[in-house]
């Protein structure tokens, strides 16, 4: 690291008085600028956030939700974005020039995102282009970076979504005779298994290696899944669904797609974030649901539904790491620096990328 970006990355900590600040005075603060500024400001949060940031949302939602949001709020002159890097780079991509987009903490960012940079994907690209030629479509979960968008966006391809990733599948394969799905295997292959490919059918490329991971002949593979995956639902496991099967019977098992393949054949139910919370909202009180997603959330579901008994599928889970760096003493430093005049932590993604990464989004939005 040189000495500018030493500077930069210092420029980038939270100042100390924010960490001795008592919880009643951060909260004043961020009420205080919340009344002064109006519609000027707008701060979408992700389900996955802490209770300590949620109750100063002005919306929740997922990523995609939250950034069509954004967009909508033609007045909102500022968008502090309570979730992770990717998620405020979709909301700049979709707001206009005059809105500026921030993000608390600089450091929240997603692992599976960081598993796919443009480097390995061009790589890939070359590699795939020579054993199939011009037969496949690239989609790519809106959880990856916007670079990964563009490229996507760029070669005809689009975005998806956990709730809307089968149509897609459907609506690539009408197009290319396979797929290339980034940077999740396991929402790929879940979602390819459902629409009636086989597992023998889909391969997975390591970006390490440069290679397709593949026993069979290559003319049979469909499906290439991109070797990334989520850290948090990857840590729940058949041995934790054997357990709460063991321990309370008749308990019902909802997990994310973003799961293990299987893990998401042996639940009773699986669904995007927000099919999650429907479902249990919905679910009869008395009665009982092991919840396979972010713990942050899981926790949020049981203090709203206390008529019912709401576990983590995974008595061990922690938290999103890297969605659990905004708290409540960045969220009130990005506001104070609005207010001070500070261009701090702003999300900005450039034009061209922005307009390849958008092409994505509406092929996606188009089918949907």
């Amino acid at each position: 690291m040189n000495l500018l970006e030493a500077l930069e990355s210092k420029a980038m900590l939270l100042p100390g008085k924010y960490r001795e600040m008592p919880v009643e005075e951060l909260e004043e603060r961020i009420s205080a600028i919340k009344k002064k500024l109006g519609r000027k400001l707008f701060i979408p949060g992700h389900h996955y956030q802490k209770n300590e940031v949620i109750q100063f949302a002005d919306a929740t939602g997922d990523s995609l939700k939250l950034a069509q949001l954004a967009a909508e709020n033609r007045e909102a002159e500022h968008i502090v974005f309570c979730g992770v890097h990717f998620m405020a780079e979709t909301a700049d991509i979709l707001t206009d020039e005059n809105q500026k987009v921030y993000l608390p903490d600089m450091r929240a960012g997603c692992s599976m995102a960081d598993m796919a940079d443009i480097q390995q994907t061009e790589r890939c690209w070359e590699l795939l282009q020579r054993e199939f030629g011009d037969t496949i479509m690239p989609l790519t979960y809106v959880n990856s970076t916007a670079a990964i968008k563009a490229f996507v966006g760029a070669n005809g391809g689009a975005t998806v979504t956990s709730s809307n990733a089968e149509k897609l599948v459907r609506w690539a394969f009408t197009k290319k005779d396979r797929l290339l799905f980034l940077p999740d295997q396991h929402l790929g292959r879940n979602t390819a298994f459902n629409i009636g490919i086989s597992l023998d059918e889909m391969a997975v490329y390591n970006p390490v290696t440069n290679m397709l991971e593949f026993d069979g002949p290559l003319d049979k593979v469909k499906v290439i899944l991109w070797k990334g995956h989520c850290s948090v639902h990857e840590n729940f496991t058949v041995e934790n669904v054997s357990e709460v099967r063991s321990k309370y019977p008749g308990m019902k098992i909802i997990v994310h797609p973003e799961c293990r393949h299987e893990v998401v054949e042996l639940s009773d139910e699986a669904g995007s974030t927000n099919y999650i919370i429907e479902a249990i909202k919905a679910a009869s009180p008395g009665s009982g649901w092991a919840v396979g997603t972010e713990m942050n959330l899981v926790n949020r579901l049981i203090s709203q539904h206390p008529d019912k008994h709401i576990i983590s599928l995974n008595s061990h889970m922690c938290p999103c790491l890297t969605m659990n760096r905004i708290d409540i003493q960045h969220l009130a430093w990005c506001l104070d620096s609005i207010m001070d005049g500070h261009d701090r932590n702003i999300i900005s993604v450039d034009g061209q990328t922005a307009q390849n990464a958008r092409l994505a989004l509406e092929r996606m939005l188009g089918q949907t």
